[in-house]
Formats: structure tokens, C-alpha cells, sequence
């Protein structure tokens, strides 16, 4: 009987299985390409396109000038599957045809973690003030970036609230004409403004245990709203 391509994957078998240079980042393969220039980059991405196209697997791919950064994952099994480490090692052959070497620093994935004593209090505020959505309990993070661009994030339970002042501390940039309503639907959600007197370069909002978030534009502080 044929292997199934959606189970689930260990990372320790993706990592046995796939090829060099990709590597399991949490629930996910990454890599990096240095293409040189943006048009043997294009190339390289048609060329994993349609590889993708082939399979019915897709991988988030990220083109820039030098480079290509791409991620695999099966976000219908949460996780690592035989699809994902077909795909890559198809997308490694193509770049060995193509002479395209791996790039110089490994891939690496930023996360969010926010230590708390009751989460279900503060998630509400965290989904709405970065647009995020919740994932399944069985999946790595708690919210997640619909877009896939942000960072994920997870509440780590504690079993009391730290008594000095939070040491997480988050900017996140939106666009000047967004700000306001992201920050509506923050202070609807439990939030509190604890200072906008950096805006509308900045306003800095907090949670119910404190922790804060400070939501940034491009204008300069003394500027009008």
C-alpha cells in the first residue's frame, strides 16, 4: 500500500529524509537561497512553481532581491508531512540543476511567547490588536498571522503574575491609516491604553496583566493625527 503523503511527520524523520539545505523549524521545513540577482530567483521560483503546481503542494515562498526563503508545512494535518519533505527535495534537485547554493545563515522563525496567569483573559486582546486567529490545540502556537508574514504566538501558563514590570515588549508597524481602528478593536477587547503621548508615531496598549504592545506608524510624533 502506498505511504500516505498527509501523516504526520516526526521532525526527526523529516529531518533523516529531506535534503540538504533544508531544516525543520518547529512545525515546519525552511531554507534559504542565494540567487545573486532577482532575475535567476524568478526563475528559480517559476521553475518551484511548477513543481508545486505537479504535486498539489505548495510551499510559502519569500522572493527578494539576492535570495528566495521558503517554508513547507500541511497546515490540514498541523504539521510536518511526507509531502513536505517530497516537495523540498524536488525544490533541492531544481536548485542543484540551477547551481543555486544554499544561503549563509540558517533559517530561523521569530515567535512570540507571553508568559500569563489566566490566557483565556488575554487572548481576545492579542487576536484583535494584531488580526490574528486562533489554531488548534494541537498545533504549536495559540494565534497566528492569517497572512503567514507575522510571527506566531503562544501563552505560556504561569502560576503567578510576576511582580515587577513585564519584560516582553512587542512594536508592531501598520499603516498610518489602520492604526486607529486596530486599536479600537484592542481597547474592545480588553485592552487599555497606557500612553499616547509618542503618537501617532507610537501608542503603547497593554493587556489586563500588563503586558505591553506598542503600535507604530511612520509619522513622527509631533506630527497631527
Amino acid at each position: 500500500m502506498a505511504e500516505n503523503p498527509q501523516r504526520l511527520l516526526a521532525a526527526a524523520d523529516a529531518t533523516e529524509s529531506v535534503a540538504d539545505p533544508w531544516r525543520v523549524i518547529g512545525d515546519a521545513l525552511q531554507v534559504a537561497y542565494r540567487t545573486g540577482n532577482m532575475v535567476t530567483g524568478g526563475r528559480f521560483v517559476a521553475r518551484i512553481v511548477e513543481a508545486a503546481e505537479a504535486a498539489g503542494h505548495h510551499p510559502d515562498i519569500d522572493l527578494r532581491y539576492g535570495s528566495v526563503h521558503l517554508t513547507l508545512t500541511t497546515h490540514s494535518a498541523h504539521g510536518l508531512t511526507q509531502a513536505d519533505v517530497d516537495l523540498a527535495n524536488q525544490i533541492a534537485h531544481i536548485a542543484d540543476g540551477m547551481d543555486i547554493d544554499a544561503g549563509g545563515a540558517p533559517p530561523a522563525r521569530f515567535d512570540l511567547a507571553i508568559d500569563a496567569v489566566d490566557i483565556e483573559a488575554i487572548r481576545p486582546f492579542w487576536r484583535a490588536v494584531l488580526g490574528y486567529r486562533d489554531e488548534p490545540a494541537q498545533t504549536e502556537s495559540d494565534l497566528t498571522d492569517p497572512a503567514g508574514i507575522l510571527p506566531p504566538l503562544w501563552f505560556q501558563q504561569m502560576d503567578s503574575a510576576r511582580p515587577q514590570r513585564s519584560r516582553m515588549h512587542v512594536d508592531l508597524l501598520l499603516p498610518h491609516d489602520a492604526v486607529q481602528s486596530r486599536m479600537a478593536a484592542a481597547l474592545d477587547a480588553g485592552g487599555r491604553l497606557v500612553t499616547d503621548t509618542y503618537a501617532p508615531a507610537w501608542w503603547v496598549l497593554a493587556d489586563v496583566e500588563g503586558n505591553e504592545i506598542c503600535l507604530c506608524t511612520w509619522q513622527a510624533h509631533d506630527e497631527p493625527d
